[in-house]
């Protein structure tokens, strides 16, 4: 099996610090850069070498995984003010496990090409739970030679890698398509479960029936206990979701095809950001629909 060395992880928020975790364990010695004082402080604490700037991380690996909000994020980790592109090794990989829009990564590597370094279209889904325990999916897409360089590594991170092309930007339109259908489940299940309350039925009793029947979905399953329980800590940020189906309404609309769900679910979960709840859990999609004006 290939050695890659040090690995360093761009973007320790709920998902990049579950990576961190799951790659200490497994052995690798692991470098972390946030902007935020405190996920730095998380990151040494379990074992990690913290950087000051991403140029800092990326002299001290080969193989940098990024997992920041969008792709105004990745240019500035990669291209901004001592940012990793200009301090990499040739031959490095870069690896985007953030969910950005195909045309974006296929405009990037040439950009990191040109420097020699190779890109890698990796993005993740489980949540952060599975991220720590090494569970989360894979969706990837580059040279087969930067896969192979990189399949340490992500079977650390993954229990299920599905390899779905060679052009970066493949592996994010598998990613979007699965939010698309998150987005729609998690907006149809707060929906119902609005519903359900306002006809008189036990909401928790309504969630152990729909997860047993049809109507269930695993977004369903692990968002509607806590948005019952009121416990909105985020660990996947409404507005996240939110930029994610509207890249699935780009990606829709650039294909000629209508997506009139996703462009409800779309319309509900910026309505729930203007209700103030972008920075809290995309559960709170429920408690929107809950809400005094609904």
């Amino acid at each position: 099996m290939p050695t890659i060395g040090p690995v360093g992880v761009i973007g320790t928020g709920a998902m990049g610090m579950g990576v961190v975790q799951s790659l200490l364990r497994a052995g690798f010695v692991t470098h972390a850069r946030d902007l935020r004082p405190d996920a730095q402080t998380e990151a040494a604490s379990l074992g990690a070498v913290v950087h000051p700037s991403a140029a800092s991380l990326a002299d001290a690996c080969n193989v940098a995984i990024v997992l920041v909000v969008d792709a105004a994020e990745i240019d500035d980790v990669l291209f901004g003010a001592a940012g990793a592109a200009s301090a990499f090794r040739r031959d490095s990989i870069v690896v985007i496990s953030s969910t950005v829009a195909p045309d974006y990564l296929a405009a990037l590597e040439p950009r990191l090409a040109a420097q020699a370094i190779a890109l890698v279209d990796a993005p993740v889904s489980g949540g952060p739970a599975r991220a720590a325990d090494g569970a989360m999916t894979m969706m990837i897409a580059g040279s087969a030679a930067a896969r192979e360089r990189c399949s340490t590594l992500f079977a650390a991170m993954a229990a299920k890698m599905f390899h779905v092309g060679t052009v970066p930007g493949e592996a994010a339109k598998f990613k979007i398509v699965n939010n698309l259908l998150a987005a729609v489940n998690l907006a149809a299940g707060a929906e119902a479960l609005a519903l359900a309350i306002k006809a008189g039925l036990d909401p928790w009793q309504v969630v152990d029936v729909v997860n047993a029947s049809s109507g269930g979905s695993w977004i369903f399953a692990d968002r509607m206990p806590r948005a019952i329980s009121g416990d909105y800590a985020p660990r996947a940020a409404t507005k996240i979701l939110a930029k994610d189906v509207t890249l699935a309404t780009e990606l829709a609309a650039a294909n000629g095809i209508d997506v009139p769900f996703a462009l409800a679910a779309r319309a509900a979960f910026r309505a729930t950001i203007a209700a103030g709840y972008g920075d809290q859990d995309d559960a709170a999609i429920f408690k929107y629909m809950t809400g005094p004006n609904k």
